[in-house]
């Protein structure tokens, strides 16, 4: 898969630096040991953040200022990872969908980057391009329905939008029969070695619980 980052992105953040992981998986509806680093990932937050201190990781503060700068509220339309991680500080339990989309939660937790997984078989064409989205454009967040992206960095295949840090897209959303698998990291805080270590961490998870053993990235 090919992804392009547009003039739009890199005009409000010219420090960008992506990831894509693609991976051959095989996917089940639960994992306990998974939980197990989840949970464990949770409880060290509690102990050394809190709901205001969180939006201080440099990952997460870098994803504010890109959505304040195209126009969008952080707090309204709350990156995903600060979402998840927000929930965890509040005492909630984290949804439970199935291994593959828990894995990416906990990819997305650990370093504070919104993480985007898709099933790669479900794209139109073999490019993505990242954008900002427009007034009116159609977008169904999984779970979420018909969502109003305008403002939002958005990743469009030949067809639409298919994921933004917000929410993903239901059209090419993982399921228990996705085989092919592609991941989207984004830096927006420009830390090429820490978006390198988050996308080798997916690969060892995969390598853990999904039986994925020619797992591969780019950055872009």
């Amino acid at each position: 898969m090919k992804v392009i980052v547009s003039n739009e992105i890199a005009s409000v953040c010219p420090v960008f630096v992506g990831a894509c992981v693609e991976a051959e998986v095989v996917n089940t509806p639960y994992c306990e040991p998974l939980w197990h680093e989840i949970n464990a990932l949770g409880e060290h937050y509690r102990a050394t953040l809190t709901t205001e201190s969180l939006k201080d990781i440099s990952s997460i503060a870098a994803t504010r200022a890109v959505y304040k700068a195209c126009g969008k509220d952080p707090s309204r339309y709350r990156p995903a990872s600060e979402a998840l991680i927000r929930r965890m500080l509040q005492g909630k339990e984290l949804y439970q969908i199935d291994t593959l989309v828990d894995l990416i939660n906990l990819a997305s937790i650990a370093y504070g980057y919104s993480i985007g997984g898709f099933d790669a078989d479900k794209f139109v064409g073999d490019t993505l391009t990242l954008g900002i989205g427009r007034e009116g454009e159609p977008y169904e967040g999984i779970g979420r329905g018909m969502i109003n992206i305008h403002g939002l960095p958005v990743y469009r295949d030949a067809l639409g939008g298919v994921g933004t840090p917000t929410s993903d897209n239901e059209r090419t959303k993982i399921d228990l029969n996705t085989r092919r698998l592609l991941v989207l990291i984004n830096g927006y805080d420009g830390n090429r070695d820490r978006v390198a270590q988050n996308t080798q961490y997916i690969l060892d998870l995969l390598a853990k619980y999904c039986q994925s053993s020619n797992g591969k990235f780019t950055l872009y």
